[in-house]
């Protein structure tokens, strides 16, 4: 339980605790005084049932505060339950992967191009389980505030360039459609970009079906525009918020198909906060998922 549930429970306790002692006391000052006139005892009424009302809507504040705090638990306990599953089977599938590719390459005489082959394949498998890695430190490294940016001047305009060709060198089937405005320089740190575009980009091909990625740069002003979408089913309007929180995948993690932890918008999220810029999700114009980073330059 958080620690601001269990402010509110205790003096929520302490303050039903002062307050029947205070009724208590009254009630039995009343009773001594009913034989005073009406019209102090009238006013004394009035005082013990304004303290009770006053008492009453606090207490349906304190509790409807501690609801929403279990409910948000409850929910984060789901989502870590969802990550685990999620995460296991992640780590298990590259690995386990790897393990067949080499034992085919030891056990089997195989050609040079067959053999490359695997080779490759393996390494691909090494690199998915290297950015789960990275993503499950970065996550730890944000929630404890122990990532902070290194600002630089940066060519904002290359690093996004690089960034996106290395995955479309990764997937080859997937077509990329990039709109990158040249010259763009402004003050950032390199890896929160790379990392930040990486899992947007890690999304957009997880999601979009092998469609059509955009990866637009441009200036606008005094901040850069950095846009994301794809044409993919997207992302329902009651789930827009909830994407970037920590652990949340949409779906039953026993019957989803995708891959993923759960991490990435959580960290595409803290890595523009941390940046002082915003990101906004919405509907991309073929029904997709678009995401816009909004950057000081």
């Amino acid at each position: 339980m958080k620690r601001q549930t269990v402010v509110i429970f205790y003096l929520l306790g302490i303050y039903v605790f002062l307050q029947f002692a205070w009724w208590g006391y009254h009630l039995i000052e009343l009773t001594t005084e009913l034989k005073k006139a009406p019209t102090e005892t009238a006013k004394r009424t009035l005082m013990v049932l304004g303290e009770g009302l006053v008492f009453f809507l606090i207490l349906l504040v304190g509790l409807w505060k501690i609801r929403s705090s279990i409910k948000k638990e409850l929910l984060l306990a789901k989502n870590q339950n969802n990550f685990l599953l999620s995460v296991t089977h992640e780590l298990k599938t590259p690995l386990a992967s790897s393990r067949l590719m080499l034992q085919t390459i030891r056990k089997h005489d195989l050609t040079e191009d067959k053999r490359n082959e695997l080779i490759g394949k393996a390494l691909e498998e090494n690199q998915r389980l290297e950015a789960l890695i990275d993503n499950i430190l970065n996550a730890t490294r944000l929630e404890h505030k122990a990532l902070q940016p290194v600002i630089e001047r940066l060519d904002l305009s290359e690093t996004i360039l690089e960034t996106t060709e290395r995955f479309e060198k990764r997937y080859p089937l997937t077509p990329f459609l990039l709109r990158i405005e040249k010259g763009i320089h402004g003050n950032a740190d390199q890896f929160f970009i790379e990392c930040m575009l990486s899992n947007l980009l890690d999304n957009a091909v997880k999601y979009g079906a092998n469609s059509e990625i955009l990866v637009q740069l441009e200036a606008k002003g005094t901040v850069a525009i950095l846009t994301v979408s794809d044409n993919g089913p997207g992302i329902p309007d009651e789930e827009k918020k909830a994407v970037f929180g920590k652990f949340y995948r949409s779906g039953n993690e026993d019957t989803r198909s995708q891959k993923g932890s759960g991490l990435g918008l959580f960290i595409v999220s803290e890595l523009v906060r941390l940046q002082n810029g915003t990101i906004l999700l919405s509907s991309s114009e073929n029904g997709g998922a678009k995401f816009q980073v909004t950057l000081p330059l």
